[in-house]
């Protein structure tokens, strides 16, 4: 009597039922996962886009995570902090969140996405349906990201274009306007490099409240980064994967070619020590150890999903837990490597300014005649008797002994850093517009290996849900392009620095941080620390110790939980503000956010946090008619653990008498019955229906005895073989006899 197929499929949409459950209520003695896997056209229907795409090959994962963790706040907001915050001393923090928050999440994400083969929403769904809106919390989040990230490769485009020159007078920013119009006080009040910045490159508006129109050349070089980033991710990692020998390895080039060079230069050395000179007391602030997890957080890219769905790239039996380590490892040096690279060239522009400070006060001092000061006076001569000058005299001239600490201790960040404080210091480099030219390219290869990796968290969302799957992935990648750049607009007015820098303090802090929190807590206390321990020694062969166990259950969450805290409560205390262009004075002023772009900016959060309790809610009491349906691949054995079995309905704990077929009755026989399981579809129109005669004894104790089986109709034998290094997952190939 041939076995009749049972439909098999979602319940309430959603894979719940564990595969080591027998008919009769039973628990076999060890969990197996089944994979099925056609052979040889037998059971699987060759469809265009079917198949989740794969590496080509290890370097090229490798390269594609390195890229998109090594970002700009490698170069812009490690060496600030390290400034700020007690110098070398705080390295100390850094490399304790380091080990106690980055490495264990990043693991928790690489790790579960390699286990289940799906892209963000599909994994928290397969946890458990409850748990799907973080999969789409961290889409938004990640949507908000792309759109204001996106912008800042449009400007160092537009830096790269205009750095092609022949000479360093060429540069556009290395003078002001001499036609005695007020642009040319405007620039004299500030300085050649922040005149051009606000005024030539953003033609900054006065306030948020007074963007104007879109000015044109922003425009274009927006649709150009949009364009590009189109072509390098439209298929996905078949057409990302091959950029990133560019993006990943030419910033390391770079940065050698700046070392190299900075480490030669007069004060490089003065600029080095001033950054990691240890400030031991600063350990004492508890805000110094708060921006170390801060940013070991972002510098990884957590919570985005895009580590997620590169791990789901990987083959089932890949080493995640090696790869974790080399790239974590990678991330702290090329972050250390970047901050002695920037401070030696920032060590030598100090030292220039110091010297443009010291001509100019030997001048003063001269036409007053003190001290016997000549026009002729030598540096030294100054370095010299300027201790011994009466302070009165000083006060009165206006002196400030042009120190270098107090040069090097004018910090700067972000874009500040990038497109004001380093151009200033390219121009006193030889030849100026070559130095250019390459900082803006490496500026350009971290912020495209950065957007790929985002871009590639938020399609690989969409491209896992079914209704998108009937469209090409160049379609969906081009509407979503298009939409980004259609709101990306509102950064190309006068007021789009100011836009980015509320995007940035916003959309991407609360909502990020909460997803990460929930991914913990869903991972380790949901689908149970434990069997995630058992699919990492599966996979890898390597079984995670105590260090992992202490920092997954009590240790990350905790510190997560206090980057959400503090942030929230620095929001509150401290109204955010930010730094408008004053023409009159030539200067930046911080200027407090108008309440209708904090209500904007309250309506981003909630909308990258909301979705979380909301689909909670609507599943847990079943709101929902149609419920989309993102499952793609293979059967995943998800078992219920103590902490989910509260969480899980009535209707979605299987009784023995609906527990699900064993592997042989996942076969067809009925005439008309249309059955999926994993990648196999098979329907009465398809001339590959295979018919069982067989079934398994269900009463058998032992794993080995389903291992193969054989039809009488159609002569093909179901064999069953382990993945991995245990052999409690199998794949099932069909040979012929």
């Amino acid at each position: 009597m041939a076995a009749k197929a049972e439909p098999i499929g979602p319940r309430n949409g959603h894979e719940l039922a564990p595969l080591n459950t027998r008919a009769d209520g039973s628990e076999r003695p060890h969990g197996v996962t089944i994979v099925l896997q056609g052979s040889r056209g037998s059971l699987q229907r060759e469809i265009p886009g079917e198949d989740r795409a794969a590496w080509s090959g290890k370097l090229q994962f490798f390269l594609s995570i390195i890229g998109y963790s090594v970002g700009l706040g490698n170069i812009w907001r490690f060496p600030y902090l390290c400034q700020q915050n007690g110098g070398g001393a705080f390295l100390i923090p850094f490399l304790i969140m380091l080990v106690l928050e980055g490495i264990p999440l990043f693991l928790i994400e690489m790790a579960i996405g390699q286990k289940m083969r799906l892209g963000s929403l599909g994994v928290w769904n397969t946890i458990h349906p409850w748990l799907g809106g973080i999969g789409i919390s961290s889409c938004i989040v990640t949507l908000f990201v792309a759109l204001y990230y996106n912008v800042i490769i449009t400007w160092v485009f537009f830096y790269l274009f205009n750095s092609i020159r022949l000479s360093a007078d060429q540069l556009p920013w290395a003078h002001c306007p001499q036609d005695n119009s007020s642009a040319e006080i405007e620039c004299n009040k500030a300085s050649a490099t922040v005149y051009y910045w606000y005024r030539e490159a953003l033609d900054a508006s006065p306030s948020i409240e007074e963007p104007g129109v879109p000015r044109w050349w922003i425009l274009l070089y927006l649709l150009l980064a949009w364009v590009i980033v189109f072509f390098i991710v439209m298929k996905g990692i078949q057409s990302s994967g091959k950029v990133v020998y560019f993006t990943s390895l030419f910033p390391y080039a770079v940065l050698t070619i700046f070392f190299v060079r900075g480490i030669t230069l007069p004060g490089s050395a003065d600029g080095i020590l001033h950054m990691y000179k240890p400030k031991l007391e600063k350990l004492l602030d508890p805000t110094v150890w708060l921006d170390a997890a801060t940013q070991v957080f972002y510098s990884f890219g957590l919570a985005f999903g895009s580590l997620i769905a590169f791990g789901s790239y990987n083959p089932p039996n890949n080493n995640c837990v090696r790869d974790v380590l080399l790239v974590s490892v990678c991330n702290a040096l090329t972050a250390i490597y970047a901050s002695v690279v920037i401070f030696s060239i920032l060590g030598f522009k100090a030292y220039t300014m110091v010297e443009k400070c010291i001509t100019k006060e030997v001048k003063v001092l001269a036409m007053h005649q003190i001290d016997g000061f000549t026009l002729n006076s030598t540096f030294d001569y100054y370095k010299e008797e300027y201790p011994n000058l009466n302070t009165t005299i000083t006060s009165l001239l206006n002196l400030t002994g042009c120190a270098m600490s107090r040069q090097l201790e004018e910090a700067a960040e972000g874009t500040g850093l990038a497109f004001i404080v380093f151009t200033q210091a390219i121009l006193k480099l030889t030849p100026a517009p070559f130095w250019s030219i390459i900082f803006f390219l490496m500026l350009l290869s971290l912020g495209l290996g950065s957007q790929i990796g985002i871009m590639e968290g938020m399609l690989c969302t969409i491209f896992d849900i079914d209704f998108f799957k009937r469209m090409s992935k160049p379609v969906i990648t081009g509407a979503v392009c298009t939409f980004c750049f259609l709101v990306g607009l509102i950064f190309t007015t006068g007021a789009g620095e100011y836009w980015l820098k509320m995007f940035d303090s916003f959309a991407g802090t609360i909502g990020l941080v909460v997803v990460a929190l929930l991914e913990m807590v869903a991972v380790v206390y949901i689908y149970g620390h434990e069997k995630f321990s058992n699919d990492i020694y599966e996979m890898t062969g390597y079984r995670p110790g105590w260090y992992w166990q202490i920092t997954w259950r009590y240790v990350g969450p905790f510190i997560v939980t206090c980057i959400l805290l503090s942030s929230l409560v620095f929001m509150l205390i401290n109204p955010p503000t930010y730094g408008a262009w004053n023409a009159a004075e030539g200067r930046v002023e911080k200027t407090p956010y108008p309440n209708w772009v904090l209500g904007i900016a309250c309506a981003m959060i909630l909308a990258g946090v909301l979705p979380i309790p909301l689909v909670l809610v609507l599943r847990r009491f079943q709101c929902l008619a149609l419920d989309v349906d993102i499952h793609q691949g293979s059967i995943r054995r998800i078992e219920t653990t103590v902490s989910t079995k509260e969480m899980m309905s009535d209707q979605d704990v299987l009784s023995p008498e609906n527990a699900p077929p064993a592997p042989a009755q996942l076969v067809a026989e009925a005439a008309g019955t249309k059955f999926t399981i994993g990648d196999f579809d098979s329907s009465d129109t398809e001339p590959d229906e295979v018919n069982a005669s067989e079934k398994f004894d269900d009463s058998s104790s032992s794993d080995e005895e389903i291992l193969n089986t054989k039809t009488t109709s159609t002569g093909i034998r179901l064999a069953m073989k382990p993945i991995g290094h245990k052999p409690t997952t199998f794949k099932m190939d069909v040979v012929d006899d």
